[in-house]
C-alpha cells in the first residue's frame, strides 16, 4: 500500500498548456487570456488584454502584459500574487488570440484579401485556402511572403502556382506570426 505523498505527480498538475498557440507566442492587445491560479479558483479569470497593454485580476491590477509569453507573464503573475496567497502556481493561456502580433495577412490578388488568425502549424496554402485562392488576374509564381526578423522585412519568394497546380509541397513554406503574404497581378 502506498505511503502519503506517492500520489500520481499528474494529479497535481497546475493546468494543461495552451492549445493552438506557439510556445514562443508573444501577448499583444486583443488578446483574450485566462489566468488560472492553481487551488484558488476565486482568483482564477479571463480577461482581454486592453488597449494599453494590461491585464487587471483579483488581487493583481495593472499587469503589463504585451510582449510577453504566456509563461513570462504566468511568472509575474505569481511574483505579484505571492504577497497575498503562499506559494500560488499560476499558469495563462491564451483563448482567443487577436491582436495584430498573432494575425497572418494574406493581400493582393487573391478572392478574398484578410487578415487570418495565426494557428501553430499554419503554411501558405492554409493563407490561400482561407482567402478562397488566388484570383483571376494572378501572377501566384511572383508570390511572396514579407516576414520580419529581428527588426529587418525579408522577402521569402513563394511560387504559388506550383504549389496549386502541381502540387509542389516545398512551396508551402510554414508561416510565422505577423507574415504576411503578397500575391502580385500579373503583367500584360
Amino acid at each position: 500500500m502506498p505511503g502519503p505523498g506517492s500520489q500520481p505527480a499528474a494529479a497535481e498538475a497546475p493546468a494543461p498548456a495552451a492549445t493552438g498557440v506557439d510556445t514562443n507566442y508573444v501577448i499583444g492587445p486583443g488578446d483574450v487570456v485566462q489566468v488560472f491560479v492553481w487551488r484558488n479558483p476565486e482568483l482564477t479569470v479571463t480577461v482581454p488584454v486592453r488597449p494599453d497593454g494590461k491585464i487587471s485580476t483579483p488581487l493583481v491590477e495593472d499587469m503589463v502584459a504585451v510582449g510577453k509569453t504566456p509563461s513570462a507573464l504566468a511568472r509575474d503573475v505569481e511574483q505579484k500574487l505571492g504577497e497575498y496567497v503562499r506559494s500560488p502556481q499560476v499558469n495563462v493561456i491564451v483563448t482567443q488570440p487577436a491582436s495584430a502580433f498573432s494575425q497572418v495577412k494574406v493581400i493582393g490578388q487573391v478572392v478574398q484579401p484578410q487578415a487570418l488568425p495565426y494557428r501553430e502549424g499554419m503554411r501558405v496554402l492554409d493563407a490561400v485556402l482561407a482567402a478562397k485562392g488566388v484570383a483571376q488576374f494572378a501572377a501566384p509564381n511572383r508570390a511572396k511572403l514579407l516576414r520580419t526578423e529581428n527588426g529587418r522585412q525579408i522577402e521569402i519568394p513563394i511560387k504559388l502556382g506550383k504549389l496549386l497546380n502541381d502540387g509542389d509541397l516545398k512551396e508551402n513554406v510554414a508561416m510565422k506570426p505577423g507574415d504576411v503574404l503578397l500575391v502580385p497581378e500579373s503583367r500584360f
